[in-house]
């Protein structure tokens, strides 16, 4: 990993996974809105790299989206 990436490019890219793997799951932001609880923008800021998520939300997205957590989280 580029150690000299900023926060900002490590959020677009974990967002960029998060819509890779729930659009490879066949889901809209709504459904995995609907399907976590949360209100749908919040899914749009994960996705547009505009929210820093704990990492027990990111655990869950990965247990929503059946997808292996380090896929969401590898940045190269």
């Amino acid at each position: 990993m580029n150690i000299d990436i900023t926060k900002e490019e490590l959020l677009k890219k974990f967002g960029l996974n998060v819509k890779i793997a729930r659009m490879k799951k066949g889901l809209t932001q709504e459904q995995l809105a609907d399907l976590m609880n949360i209100h749908l923008t919040y899914i749009a800021r994960i996705e547009t790299g505009k929210i820093n998520m704990s990492l027990g939300k990111i655990l869950e997205l990965a247990k929503f989206l059946n997808v292996d957590i380090n896929k969401l989280l590898f940045i190269e």
